[in-house]
């Protein structure tokens, strides 16, 4: 369990994806500390139809509960050609990428999608009602690391809002809005963030709702437990939906591999608007961030450092951080 917290936490923050990384662990060691997350869980697993399972997750960490649900949905693949399971019981899950790779990285295709609290505006409205609700594809490619699409359906993460709020910085226009439903620069009046593509991230927020409330029996919309706003006593009652499906059920894996490289070459080597600014696929941004860090190290502010530190302090660990 704990290795997948860490490797989640790790490999988010190792691809930029700093909003889901490392800084996020002390906030998850206080939701332990007060009994939201169950430590020590005991997953319950139900083969429901030939290529369909339930888990259970016990209340755990998201990245535990998670994972274990994307090896059951790759083992119902390797029987069936496809698996699909749906995870309840569980807690927030992180970045979404971790599930998804894990099924391009053994050469299948993986899909994962996680709900939360409310947080996007609602099209017409004037309050969120669903959450940034993750949507994430994962495809393996010859040469180079998978195609990865992993994205919410707002703008941008409400971490993303929090970041700013502790650096004290103002937010770009069009992130979010206040308390009315006006746009806002000011992190701290962000009550609410903008659907990505309007109405569509709206609906596809929905779509994702469906998948992850509806199909576990967890709760929805402005039901869900908060992840920062309300006490860390109450369990959050998430729920997460994988998929993973073999490619040479479909067609040749080595022809899909080498197809999948031949895309993503083509399109970027389609013409750019803007000569020192080259065209690129998804994935690649986090590709080349990973690269840099994992020779650098994770960079860390002041605060998050700080945090760190007195975590290792309390727990007796050896540790070498620096902050940027």
């Amino acid at each position: 369990m704990a290795a997948d917290v860490a490797a989640g936490l790790i490999q988010a923050s190792l691809r930029g994806v700093d909003s889901h990384g490392v800084r996020l662990f002390p906030h998850y060691l206080r939701a332990l500390k007060a009994g939201r997350i169950n430590p020590d869980p005991t997953y319950r697993f139900e083969h429901t139809a030939p290529a369909v399972g339930r888990l259970d997750g016990d209340h755990t960490f998201g990245h535990a509960a998670g994972a274990e649900g994307m090896r059951r949905a790759m083992e119902l693949a390797r029987q069936a050609g496809l698996g699909t399971v749906a995870v309840y019981n569980s807690s927030h899950f992180g970045a979404a990428a971790y599930f998804a790779l894990m099924a391009a990285e053994r050469d299948m295709i993986g899909f994962s999608f996680t709900h939360g609290d409310s947080l996007i505006l609602t099209a017409g409205g004037r309050r969120p009602f669903f959450g940034a609700n993750t949507i994430c594809f994962a495809a393996p490619c010859e040469g180079e690391e998978p195609f990865c699409v992993d994205m919410a359906t707002s703008l941008v993460t409400w971490n993303k809002i929090l970041q700013f709020q502790d650096q004290s910085k103002f937010i770009p226009f069009g992130w979010g809005v206040d308390e009315q439903g006006n746009d806002t620069q000011d992190a701290q009046r962000v009550a609410a963030l903008h659907p990505a593509g309007g109405y569509k991230g709206y609906a596809l927020s929905m779509m994702v709702e469906v998948l992850c409330s509806l199909l576990t029996g967890m709760p929805f919309g402005r039901h869900i437990i908060r992840m920062y706003a309300d006490p860390l006593e109450k369990k959050r009652q998430l729920g997460h939906f994988f998929m993973a499906f073999r490619i040479d059920s479909f067609i040749s894996l080595e022809e899909f591999k080498l197809r999948m490289r031949q895309m993503k070459d083509e399109v970027r080597a389609e013409p750019p608007k803007d000569p020192l600014v080259p065209i690129q696929v998804p994935g690649d941004p986090e590709q080349r961030v990973a690269q840099q860090r994992t020779k650098d190290g994770i960079p860390l502010s002041q605060a998050e450092f700080e945090a760190l530190s007195r975590i290792s302090t309390e727990c007796k660990l050896a540790w070498a951080g620096s902050f940027t």
